[in-house]
């Protein structure tokens, strides 16, 4: 979280993905409809600002290089120049997605997952499959929220606009293509990166490290919470028949094995990137939440997945779920949690009742409870603020079951407290090291170097797609996440 606010951020589906089609014509001579790229330039600075900026550098440049490359094989105009905008986002999420008129953005955190530069062309290439066959015209009109969002958020009704906190938790509503339109854009990337003279079984291997990516995280988390199913896991379903489907695509292809994968190329342009959290938006360590900038923490009940967004951190859970943001404060908390109540409401007057002042930590608070229906029966919504200075609040909003209040999340509201200098200054940045392996290193004296204090060899084997047995060459290049400096 980087940007106080008063209200939750409602990233629609449009933001995310337009249901109109994106592209005119027919054949090799198919263009992307002006009226789209007009709508996705519209989207395009919203989309970096919700996903923390994007790369303007090197890096950003040389991920824009490989993807007009392979986008240059799908049959699109203009698809190796102009035609598509291929951005890298500053996001600790692993996610790739595209929006029609020709924009793809790919974090950061799924490229410190890649071995080279051949599987940023298999994801790039698939996300131009998307595009190049329209399957945004395809999809139903109407998009499906994420997993992440149970039942007590997605059934408020159109009325109210509580359902903008829904569309917070789950970072947006996300795009749901089809099972064959997944395997469709697979094939195609895998065709397009083949034809840039890429090794397309970098496809499958990247889908195999996306799914030990997910085994990792959901033992890391210790149950299925928001970091435990990766956006790109959810909105690009793995399985292990789609791992070997895109094998046998790439040995069909006749390159499987002989295009470059330009490995030395792409760790030495991933060498020294940010993973994870970046400091200045917050910093996500197990249920801990702590913001080094604005010298806050919190904890999450057990159970309870945790995001940090640009704007807000969200959790959520089987029995609710919760937003945490900020914004200007003038002097009364009571008028201050009647501004988020109007912002929630937006159309519709939220009766809730009046304020309750307590104190948290030594920090003057207060809280209300509003019941609010909603299409299968009734939520409790609870806006609890405290007063951080004399300009400043911060505040959660819970969604629980009518009669619940704040329920599990008491603990939560009451977690929330000041970092000591000590605990600020100890909050150090993760970035990527590509080492160079030397005579008697292995895959466990390497691990105990990784910037993490549990799974150390876990995380450096999905790292590097390395298995426990794995031999290391002296010579051979490897990733460890090591600490850096703050800026």
């Amino acid at each position: 979280m980087k940007v106080r606010i008063l209200a939750a951020l409602s990233l629609s589906a449009a933001v995310i993905g337009c249901a109109s089609g994106g592209l005119t014509g027919e054949g090799a001579g198919r263009q992307i409809s002006q009226g789209a790229a007009q709508t996705a330039a519209q989207q395009h600075p919203k989309i970096i600002e919700e996903f923390g900026g994007a790369e303007t550098g090197a890096r950003g440049a040389y991920v824009t290089t490989v993807g007009r490359k392979v986008a240059a094989q799908s049959g699109v105009q203009g698809g190796g120049n102009g035609a598509y905008t291929i951005t890298t986002l500053n996001s600790p999420v692993l996610n790739a997605f595209a929006v029609p008129g020709g924009y793809v953005y790919i974090t950061r955190q799924l490229l410190s997952l890649m071995d080279d530069e051949a599987e940023l062309a298999s994801v790039l290439g698939h996300e131009v499959g998307h595009i190049a066959a329209d399957h945004s015209k395809q999809r139903s009109n109407r998009s499906q929220l994420s997993q992440i969002v149970s039942v007590l958020a997605g059934v408020v009704t159109g009325s109210s606009e509580v359902a903008q906190i829904a569309n917070q938790i789950s970072t947006g509503l996300v795009l749901s293509y089809s099972r064959s339109q997944e395997f469709e854009a697979d094939d195609l990337g895998i065709r397009y990166m083949a034809g840039a003279g890429y090794d397309p079984a970098a496809s499958p291997s990247l889908l195999r490290s996306l799914g030990e990516a997910t085994s990792l995280d959901t033992r890391v988390s210790g149950g299925p919470d928001e970091r435990a199913i990766p956006s790109w896991a959810r909105t690009h379903p793995l399985s292990a028949d789609r791992v070997t489907r895109a094998t046998q695509r790439a040995s069909q292809s006749g390159m499987s094995g002989r295009g470059a994968r330009n490995r030395d190329a792409f760790l030495a342009q991933i060498d020294g990137m940010l993973v994870d959290d970046d400091p200045a938006q917050g910093v996500v360590e197990g249920r801990n939440f702590f913001h080094p900038d604005l010298r806050l923490r919190f904890t999450v009940p057990n159970g309870y997945g945790i995001q940090n967004g640009t704007r807000a951190v969200t959790i959520s859970g089987s029995n609710g779920q919760a937003m945490f943001a900020g914004g200007r404060y003038s002097g009364d908390l009571g008028s201050y949690i009647a501004q988020v109540f109007r912002g929630l409401g937006g159309q519709s007057q939220i009766n809730f009742a009046q304020p309750r002042g307590t104190t948290v930590n030594g920090i003057p608070a207060a809280y209300s409870t509003a019941r609010v229906a909603t299409q299968q029966g009734q939520l409790d919504v609870t806006v609890f603020a405290y007063q951080w200075d004399v300009n400043t609040a911060y505040h959660f909003v819970t969604l629980t079951r009518a009669g619940s209040g704040l329920g599990p999340f008491s603990s939560l509201v009451s977690s929330t407290a000041r970092l000591s200098a000590s605990e600020e200054s100890a909050i150090r940045p993760r970035v990527i090291d590509v080492v160079t392996v030397r005579p008697g290193d292995t895959v466990q004296s390497l691990a105990s170097r990784m910037a993490y204090n549990d799974l150390k060899l876990e995380r450096f084997l999905v790292l590097n797609s390395l298995a426990s047995n794995s031999q290391l060459r002296a010579g051979d290049k490897v990733k460890i996440v090591v600490y850096g400096n703050r800026a």
